[in-house]
């Protein structure tokens, strides 16, 4: 693997393909797969929409920052998916930059919507207007994922297996971020 950190992570929207991509990718570079909600959903014995309703969002959130920072200094190397909103916490973004490839798989809220418009499993758009929910997620979480991530891959219309290629190609580049997949500037690198 030409990537110089163990794990890459891959940050976005609910619905943009984190885990089916993340685990493609996983396969690819011959590494274990990981998603962060699944993680949390075995820790806590019930489902995140549940534990949210119940315990809060602060309270989720926390354990979530745990789990992040459990997933990203483990031993080994491996593919990470996060939830769509661990970016929301700048200690998780600090965390996911330090210790991961950060990957920003940006999907456009139409696009979500598009793959997700028929899922009743995701809290997120159980309301009136899920597209203007998508909207509006997308509108405060962009800068939080550019300003998390190594590398910007625009999911669009390609296949997974186009994606897993661009994401393989920006991995290969090594440690220095250069233009995305999507040929869009990557956001700067912290010191």
């Amino acid at each position: 693997m030409a990537f110089e950190k163990r794990f890459v992570a891959l940050v976005g929207l609910p619905g943009s393909g984190k885990s089916t991509i993340g685990r493609h990718l996983a396969r690819r570079l011959g590494v274990p797969f990981q998603d962060s909600d699944h993680v949390i959903e075995q820790r806590i014995g019930c489902s995140i929409r549940t534990f949210f309703e119940r315990e809060g969002e602060e309270r989720f959130r926390d354990l979530e920052q745990q789990v992040l920072a459990e997933l990203t200094t483990g031993s080994g190397r491996g593919v990470l998916s996060t939830g769509g909103g661990s970016v929301l916490r700048e200690a998780n973004r600090v965390q996911l930059k330090q210790h991961c490839q950060v990957i920003y798989l940006r999907a456009l809220p139409e696009d979500v919507y598009r793959r997700l418009r028929h899922d009743r499993n995701r809290p997120l758009l159980q309301v009136d207007d899920p597209l203007q929910r998508l909207k509006d997620l997308f509108a405060a979480r962009d800068p939080l994922y550019r300003d998390a991530a190594h590398y910007v891959v625009d999911t669009g219309r390609p296949s997974v297996a186009t994606l897993v290629n661009m994401i393989m190609m920006q991995l290969d580049l090594g440690s220095s971020p250069g233009p995305s997949a999507a040929g869009e500037a990557p956001s700067p690198v912290a010191s």
